[in-house]
């Protein structure tokens, strides 16, 4: 899965809305009701690094795999970077990208996730 197949994939969660901030962030993000659950960093030198939420097993699993680290300001809350989506196979992705979203979605109100759809 390339970068634009993913953006694809993140936009198509119910409810998903996709934001861009510029300086000094420089992220395009992907939320739900407000809560972030995946975002791309759009400067170099990190441009395209792909950051998601995960359990803290699979944290610690994925951060001893090459080209995936804890995120930056965001690791102590069990956020990854991915360095190249490409090279992660592309279910695994998925998976992973669809936990980060209904772990976001959990945090919401009773009332907000009616208002989505995903109640």
């Amino acid at each position: 899965m390339d970068t634009r197949q993913l953006k694809t994939f993140c936009s198509r969660f119910r409810g998903a809305l996709r934001r861009e901030l510029g300086e000094p962030q420089n992220v395009l993000m992907y939320q739900v009701g407000g809560k972030t659950f995946a975002y791309f960093k759009t400067s170099e030198p990190e441009r395209w690094r792909f950051s998601i939420r995960v359990t803290p097993e699979r944290f610690v699993e994925l951060t001893d795999q090459p080209g995936i680290k804890p995120a930056r300001w965001m690791g102590r809350w069990h956020w990854v970077t991915v360095v190249d989506v490409r090279r992660v196979p592309e279910d695994y992705l998925r998976e992973l990208v669809d936990w980060s979203y209904r772990h976001a979605l959990g945090k919401l109100s009773r009332a907000m996730r009616t208002r989505i759809g995903a109640e």
